[in-house]
């Protein structure tokens, strides 16, 4: 893609850092939507859930990303924090599919993000974009959180559903909890292990949202999780091997739920993700492997 100007929201987060630097080294023009008054011309100001963004800012744009969101695995999932996850999701999704929708001339590429929870406990099953919602707090938020962009779709805007598996990276996400842990040798299985985890190095994600991005005819779902998932009981045992550290401890599932309340529902869970729509649209992993993912995380 030639040099373009690119508005990203959520670009202090985990991906959204990561795909700014990526951009940003290829001599595209990054704007940042942040909450707080503008410190340069690189910046423009939103108020994700008060439903205000400065359109003048997004003037230019041909590509609006949108990654912004309380973090779900942040904090135990009181009522009041989920109310907080769906809503800077949701009301931030609508505010900028409202304001692209009302641009005279709106970016070529909406970018959403979504994450693999629309499909909730797949057990075994393996399951790619053809497949329905689950039930439960994240899938309803995932089905809510895409609907969102409705607006965006609807004014003719190429839409970009990014349903994100568990991110490998040192920096944040579930493995910026881990990698510490195994380092000092207190890494183990979670529960019974069975519980097969969906996930993909950031490289991967990068890489990914720029595909999605640059690719024409490229819309709605797409998974953005390495092509073979592991259950976590292999993906503690290849943890063993790359940090060369004993695996020997277990969280017992009830110690979990104590410990996370609902959230363990999400960490004790089994979803077996895949790729298809990404591969048939012709990327190609860098890290299909998770000893691949790993070894470019540590």
């Amino acid at each position: 893609m030639q040099s373009s100007r690119i508005a990203v929201a959520g670009a202090s987060g985990l991906i959204g850092s990561a795909l700014v630097r990526s951009l940003t080294a290829d001599g595209h023009e990054v704007v940042r939507l942040v909450r707080r008054a503008p410190r340069g011309a690189d910046e423009v100001r939103w108020d994700p859930e008060g439903g205000r963004v400065d359109a003048a800012g997004l003037a230019g744009c041909e590509v609006v990303v949108n990654l912004a969101g309380a973090g779900i695995g942040d904090r135990r999932w009181t009522e009041e924090y989920k109310t907080r996850i769906r809503r800077s999701r949701v009301l931030g999704t609508a505010t900028l599919a409202q304001a692209i929708a009302a641009m005279e001339k709106p970016p070529r590429v909406f970018v959403s993000g979504s994450a693999m929870g629309y499909y909730g406990e797949t057990g075994d099953r393996v399951v790619d974009e053809s497949a329905p919602a689950g039930d439960g707090f994240l899938p309803e938020l995932c089905v809510e959180w895409e609907g969102a962009a409705a607006p965006a779709q609807e004014a003719g805007v190429r839409t970009v559903f990014t349903r994100t598996g568990l991110v490998v990276a040192r920096g944040g996400g579930a493995w910026g909890r881990l990698f510490p842990l195994f380092k000092a040798g207190l890494g183990g299985r979670l529960g019974d292990g069975r519980q097969y985890w969906s996930f993909i190095a950031l490289h991967d994600e990068v890489a990914a949202i720029r595909h999605l991005i640059d690719t024409d005819g490229l819309s709605g779902p797409f998974n953005l999780t390495a092509p073979t998932p592991l259950t976590n009981r292999e993906i503690t045992e290849a943890m063993g091997r790359v940090l060369h550290r004993p695996t020997l401890f277990a969280v017992p599932a009830p110690v979990l739920r104590t410990v996370l309340g609902e959230m363990a529902g999400d960490v004790l869970g089994s979803q077996r993700v895949v790729p298809k729509r990404l591969l048939e649209s012709g990327f190609t992993f860098a890290f299909p492997e998770i000893e691949g993912a790993l070894k470019a995380a540590v």
